[in-house]
C-alpha cells in the first residue's frame, strides 16, 4: 500500500490556485479545494491520502475526519503539522507500505527522509496533479463519446424536435 501524507498549509502556500484563495482571506475554500484535489489524486492513483493541518489558535484536542475518503487531521494545540507528520510517517512505514510526504519544507523533508519516508515537493505534487486532472478529463471525454445519446436510434430531425421540446420551444 502506498500512502501520501500532505502538509496541508505548506501545499496551500505553494500552489498558485490555493495560495490565491488564501490571500483573498478564504482559507476554508483553499482547504476544501485541496481536499477535493487530493480525493481525485487518491481515486486515480490508489494511494491512501492523509492531509495534516496545523490547528492554529485552536484550543483542545486533535480533530480527525474523512472527507471524500481522504483522512484530514488538524493537529492538537501546541503540536505542529511537521511533528504530526513525522509521527505518522514513523508509525505507518513498514515492509509493505511506502510512505510519501508532500511538503516543500526542506527541514521536514530531511526529517521524514531519515525515517524512511519518501518526499514529494509541492511542485512535484502539483505537476502530478495537473497530469492526473488531464487524464481524468480524457477518460471522461472518451466515455461520453462512446455513450449513446439515446437508447433508441433517432433521426436527426426527430432529435431536433425532442431537443426543442426539452428546451420548452415550440
Amino acid at each position: 500500500m502506498d500512502i501520501l501524507i500532505v502538509d496541508g498549509y505548506n501545499i496551500i502556500g505553494a500552489w498558485p490556485e490555493l495560495r490565491k484563495l488564501k490571500e483573498e482571506d478564504d482559507l476554508a475554500s483553499a482547504r476544501d479545494l485541496l481536499i477535493s484535489k487530493m480525493a481525485e489524486y487518491q481515486g486515480f492513483t490508489g494511494y491512501k491520502v492523509i492531509i495534516v493541518f496545523d490547528a492554529h489558535l485552536v484550543q483542545g484536542i486533535e480533530k480527525k475526519y474523512k472527507n471524500y475518503q481522504v483522512e484530514v487531521i488538524f493537529t492538537r494545540e501546541n503540536e505542529t503539522a511537521d511533528e504530526r507528520i513525522e509521527k505518522l510517517a514513523k508509525s505507518l512505514i513498514n515492509v509493505r507500505t511506502k510512505v510519501y510526504v508532500a511538503t516543500s519544507d526542506y527541514t521536514e523533508q530531511w526529517a521524514i527522509f531519515g525515517q524512511g519516508a519518501l518526499r514529494k515537493s509541492a511542485r512535484e505534487l502539483l505537476i502530478e496533479m495537473e497530469t492526473i486532472e488531464k487524464n481524468i478529463s480524457k477518460k471522461v471525454k472518451i466515455i461520453q463519446e462512446k455513450k449513446p445519446l439515446s437508447k433508441i436510434p433517432l433521426t436527426d430531425e426527430v432529435a431536433r424536435i425532442f431537443e426543442k421540446w426539452r428546451r420548452g420551444e415550440k
